[in-house]
């Protein structure tokens, strides 16, 4: 199935057949990605007296109860309300879900402190200025190890504030990235970067959304995409989510 639309008086084409899924899939156990020390998914049959919620085990369903930490488990879109004071939900904050989309690859550059951060100058470089409403950013290397990388204790890479600063002056509306969070793993809990983004605690940008533990796989070109954001109706300002983008012309 094609579709045909116009954004920013052009149009566009892109085949619906086609999918780009940039989500990590959630499994039960320790294939997984994790980080800030999050408790690794569960997935376990319901028993109640001689009932199984497993085929596997001679039950005549699968029946499962689940437990995940969304923010520390897998791909994830979160809301203000993941930082904020005031209560802030995912599904009420984000109400559409496509969007014009530009990936783009930055390679993180190491500080005198030994971080590896992401910087104002690197996104304005790789920019398409085509009113896209979303970036998605693929840092270097990118290696399939990353949809199972065991980040916490381990400092991962992240996005200076200021470079946040400027997406929200150009009104990148949604920011998805590769990894575990835009802010240092410990910062003090100053939260810069989600501070920035969302212009909190004035001004703030309740519509928008940051993405995180996404992976891009390495055969998908940078260029514009039309971005399809799937997340559940959760009542919290997270939800595991499934980014995925279609090539246009």
């Amino acid at each position: 199935m094609k579709i045909m639309f116009q954004h920013g008086g052009k149009n566009y084409t892109a085949d619906l057949a086609l999918p780009i899924d940039l989500s990590i899939p959630l499994r039960d156990g320790a294939e997984n990605p994790n980080c800030f020390w999050a408790p690794m998914p569960e997935f376990e049959p319901v028993v109640a007296g001689d009932f199984i919620g497993s085929t596997a085990s001679g039950g005549v369903v699968n029946f499962f109860n689940i437990r995940i930490n969304p923010h520390g488990n897998g791909t994830h879109t979160e809301c203000v309300g993941h930082i904020a004071q005031e209560r802030y939900v995912l599904r009420n904050c984000l109400l559409q879900h496509h969007f014009m989309a530009n990936i783009v690859r930055v390679e993180p550059r190491l500080t005198a402190e030994g971080d590896l951060v992401v910087f104002r100058d690197q996104l304005e470089a790789v920019w398409a200025n085509n009113g896209a409403e979303a970036l998605i950013v693929r840092t270097i290397p990118n290696e399939p190890s990353k949809m199972k990388a065991q980040w916490s204790g381990t400092n991962p890479p992240y996005v200076h504030h200021e470079a946040l600063q400027w997406l929200a002056e150009i009104n990148v509306q949604h920011l998805l990235l590769d990894l575990p969070s835009v802010d240092r793993e410990e910062d003090g809990g100053q939260l810069l970067g989600h501070r920035a983004f969302w212009q909190y605690p004035h001004n703030v940008r309740t519509h928008c959304t940051i993405t995180e533990l996404i992976f891009v796989p390495q055969h998908v070109p940078d260029g514009q995409y039309l971005l399809n954001l799937q997340t559940t109706s959760l009542d919290l300002d997270v939800s595991p989510s499934k980014p995925v983008v279609f090539a246009l012309t």
